[in-house]
């Protein structure tokens, strides 16, 4: 009996690290691909490093909606570093392994980041809350203080809840198959092949990531209930339309956050199929921190002026040289 409990435990243990099988469908054009995430990849990079360079270096957007934006920015740059480098790695080398310690690590920094994303987006919301439908105490409420608050709470905030859920997972046995169906260590697919029940640990999961994901998305959608309501009162067409514009760019980013989670882990998996739950995937880590700059960018006023003034002082300091 005891010699079967060892071996028991032997073979539970046996699973050192993990295949990840990816886009099989797409291995004859992998060469495409993998030039078009290094492409996205390398936008991504720039666009969220460029908003966190104009945030810093320029005075006028030392403001709580622009701190905001820059910790949503560093937020995406290293969300999508967690994915698409091994990706783009696993593509073009066909080595699809994954340590087990480096796919618990990618899934704890999706996790973490993805979270801070999401009580961030509630937060921007309440900030523009309070910019338009409380203007003259703005600065009061939305002081420094209250301002690094929100952002120590929303890093705190994220690194607590994720920890439980992932310190769970890593304590599962898994002793075959090692095969995950998607591109990435994401939890559910990592679930599915644990050696124990794992229904638990999946109630766990989706209570927290409902709680997060539902909560983030009640109070952005007050603030904008309230903010809205405010705006159709303003007497002026152009005001009505200046108030809405500031509104116009966050409430595009909001969607596309939460009509992808909400799919991939909120509702249940019976509902969408692999394939489905993997393309939404892609969608939330890939595309989303790439247009996220673009959007804010094109669609800020202030930040606008601020780049192109700066793009002119970059191009009159390098005219000067020559």
């Amino acid at each position: 009996m005891a010699q079967d409990g060892a071996m028991e435990k032997e073979n539970q243990t046996t699973v050192k690290d993990f295949t990840i099988v990816g886009f099989p469908n797409i291995s004859q054009f992998k060469s495409l691909v993998f030039l078009i995430l290094l492409a996205i990849y390398g936008l991504t990079l720039m666009g969220n490093t460029l908003i966190i360079a104009l945030v810093w270096r320029d005075y006028r957007l030392h403001s709580p909606m622009y701190w905001f934006l820059c910790n949503l920015s560093f937020s995406g740059f290293w969300f999508t570093t967690v994915i698409l480098p091994k990706t783009m790695q696993s593509l073009m080398s066909n080595n699809h392994m994954i340590s087990f310690s480096g796919c618990i690590t990618q899934t704890y920094f999706y996790f973490f980041l993805g979270t801070s994303e999401y009580i961030l987006v509630a937060v921007m919301s309440f900030d523009r809350y309070v910019a338009i439908c409380k203007p003259l105490h703005y600065p009061v409420i939305m002081s420094g203080q209250l301002t690094l608050q929100l952002v120590i709470c929303t890093w705190m905030g994220a690194f607590i809840s994720v920890l439980c859920p992932t310190i769970l997972v890593s304590q599962l046995p898994f002793c075959g198959p090692n095969v995950i169906n998607h591109f990435f260590c994401d939890i559910r697919p990592l679930l599915q092949l644990a050696c124990v029940d794992t229904s638990l640990i999946e109630r766990v999961i989706s209570s927290i990531s409902a709680f997060v994901v539902l909560s983030s998305l009640f109070l952005t959608t007050m603030s904008y209930m309230y903010i809205i309501h405010t705006i159709l009162h303003i007497p002026s067409a152009v005001g009505r339309q200046k108030a809405f514009s500031t509104c116009v760019a966050h409430i595009t980013v909001a969607s596309i956050f939460y009509s992808c989670s909400i799919f991939m882990y909120v509702l249940p998996k019976k509902l969408h199929s692999s394939e489905f739950y993997k393309s939404a995937s892609f969608l939330h880590t890939v595309i989303t921190p790439l247009l996220n700059p673009f959007i804010y960018t094109l669609r800020n006023e202030k930040v606008q002026i601020v780049f192109k003034e700066t793009l002119r002082q970059g191009i009159g300091n390098v005219s000067k040289r020559f």
